[in-house]
């Protein structure tokens, strides 16, 4: 997904201090799109937190019906030096991207695209989907990695089960179940369902900190209550969590070891200074843009830093101007 904030904030992120217990952390409403924007819950980056591991960007969206909406239309844009991880709960969104791949993303099926040097892609909603629900995730490349070649991967992970929860483990291991998903981080990804009353007590690596975003229902994450939509997060030590729920609960429980870098985030690029940042939106502006209008860029597939999306109609979506302040430097 195109983080499509008019005036996106350069964010800076960095290991946050270890804090005991379970920081929680609310999400903040952000507007994607035109008058009939999209409404996603963003609980990463936070002023509280801006890594859990490598993972780096947390939005959370709907239920939302998309008579009302319109559904998700992201036209081709550019990333760089980041994974993106996408997650349905209801609907389908249709992927491509300048690698080549097209994919439908589907409930219960985990869709990674590596950018690394470079990739564009466009998210359109299929025509049959009446509601969209689910969370689109970023990943941080590390700086040995973050230049690597795209790549695309889709996983279906089969449901485990046990008294009064099932999980699926797309990212990493859980549960005696692992995913085949390759990472070039460690990391956690899996959705759990909890029936109302169910308690599980999970085994988790005690070199990871651990994010757990509660979608609906309502739990008690190491005894600290989550609502609907917020983040809870536990730093490096636990060997266990303990997820109780008072309803009918489903979450997402993310991980990874602490990142050990800092990065800089703006609009859909991760990098690591303030040159790499205006470099990355020249060169996509380049292939976009002629005479101020937004065209067809004529590159074959993989062309260019980005490439173009082939069989995809919609123009390109144009970078946004830079802040007049400049982004400051990781420390």
């Amino acid at each position: 997904m195109s983080n499509q904030e008019r005036h996106p904030d350069e964010v800076v992120c960095a290991e946050g201090a270890s804090v005991p217990g379970v920081e929680v952390i609310g999400p903040r409403e952000v507007p994607l799109g035109g008058p009939r924007a999209m409404l996603v819950r963003r609980t990463l980056p936070s002023r509280e937190r801006s890594l859990i591991g490598a993972w780096c960007f947390v939005d959370h969206y709907g239920p939302d019906l998309v008579s009302d909406s319109g559904g998700m239309v992201v036209a081709a844009h550019p990333h760089t030096g980041l994974a993106t991880v996408s997650w349905l709960f209801t609907g389908e969104i249709e992927h491509r991207d300048s690698a080549g791949n097209v994919a439908m993303v589907r409930p219960g099926e985990v869709n990674l695209m590596t950018a690394g040097h470079g990739i564009s892609h466009s998210e359109v909603s299929t025509p049959e989907t009446t509601t969209l629900h689910g969370a689109q995730l970023w990943v941080a490349l590390p700086a040995d990695a973050r230049d690597v070649a795209p790549g695309f991967e889709h996983y279906a992970p089969p449901p485990r089960t046990g008294p009064g929860w099932t999980a699926r483990v797309f990212l990493g291991s859980l549960l005696g179940d692992a995913s085949p998903v390759r990472t070039h981080t460690e990391l956690l990804g899996a959705e759990l369902l909890l029936e109302a009353g169910a308690e599980i007590v999970v085994d988790v690596a005690e070199g990871f900190e651990h994010g757990v975003l509660l979608d609906q229902g309502a739990i008690q994450v190491d005894g600290t209550g989550l609502a609907a939509g917020e983040l809870g997060y536990l730093a490096p030590g636990c060997a266990t969590i303990t997820l109780a729920a008072q309803r009918d609960s489903r979450l997402l429980l993310l991980g990874g070891p602490p990142f050990g870098e800092s990065i800089i985030m703006w609009w859909n690029f991760v990098g690591r200074s303030h040159e790499e940042i205006v470099e990355f939106r020249e060169r996509w502006q380049e292939q976009i843009t002629r005479d101020g209008e937004v065209v067809d860029s004529g590159l074959e597939v993989g062309g260019g830093r980005f490439g173009q999306v082939p069989g995809q109609p919609l123009p390109p979506i144009p970078a946004p101007p830079m802040p007049n302040a400049r982004l400051r430097e990781r420390r």
